[in-house]
């Protein structure tokens, strides 16, 4: 069964069909960009539009910028405040007419790399942390999502952690990647204290320019880059959409979704 998944993110909202079982898009990826004001109405209409694009689903999945709680977004640092304890997956769904799930972009984008991509068969605790606009987390274990974490908020030297380490900073400020790396370092070394994680899966569009970054870090726990990039919100947000059973977000168990596909090896 098809599943529209569906990432409302700072700049665009794009949404694609996914074949749960294999992780991957069923059909071309369809992308508006985000309004302005990024108010309720706004929003819910360009999510609309992006899924009148496509047919042959019955339910969808939705990431949103913030905290989401039993399909009530609570906070909107990146988007309008009429978002502010909206019921978004009534919304979505009242708009869309079938069953929708709503959850964080950071943990979608998680739940996606647990599944198909860099967190695959990994036990224990593992993080997934999205470096773009400001700096998202996915929390994890034995494969199974611990939502809404905002480890990106974690104060450092007197600043919320996105303000001086987000890819969005790296750019505001001219770092270099030296510059930049040396924050990054920090911030990572602060969640290692709180956590002791297994894993660092670095997400987000700096990402693909690993290289440019990691060999200039020095932490305990192992990094590695996420694998499905632009692409992980709107896979995540399906498999999300599968194993719920209405409105909201039910905890997503990733490895058994994982386990439960073919292999193509």
């Amino acid at each position: 069964m098809a599943i529209l998944g569906i990432d409302i993110g700072g700049s665009g909202v794009k949404g694609a069909p996914v074949d749960t079982v294999r992780g991957e898009f069923l059909a071309e990826r369809y992308r508006v960009v985000t309004p302005q004001p990024s108010d309720v109405t706004s929003v819910v209409e360009a999510v609309a539009e992006v899924a009148a694009q496509f047919s042959g689903f019955d339910r969808v999945g939705i990431t949103f910028p913030g905290v989401v709680v039993d399909g009530v977004t609570r906070t909107a640092a990146n988007v309008d405040k009429s978002w502010l304890d909206a019921p978004a997956a009534q919304l979505f769904s009242d708009r869309l007419g079938m069953p929708v799930s709503v959850l964080n972009d950071a943990d979608a984008a998680g739940v996606a790399e647990v599944a198909f991509g860099a967190g695959r068969d990994q036990s224990g605790l593992i993080m997934m942390l999205t470096f773009g606009t400001g700096i998202g987390s996915a929390l994890f274990l034995d494969g199974k999502l611990i939502p809404n974490t905002e480890f990106g908020h974690i104060e450092i030297d007197g600043k919320d952690a996105e303000v001086r380490a987000s890819d969005r900073a790296r750019e505001a400020d001219d770092m270099s990647w030296e510059k930049w790396a040396g924050r990054v370092q920090d911030y990572l070394r602060a969640v290692e204290a709180l956590l002791s994680p297994r894993l660092f899966i670095i997400g987000g569009g700096v990402s693909k320019k690993s290289d440019r970054f990691f060999p200039l870090i020095d932490i305990r726990t192992p990094m590695v880059p996420a694998t499905l990039l632009n692409n992980a919100g709107i896979i995540g947000a399906a498999v999300t959409a599968e194993q719920s059973d209405g409105p909201g977000v039910v905890p997503v168990d990733a490895h058994a979704q994982a386990h439960a596909a073919p292999s193509h090896s």
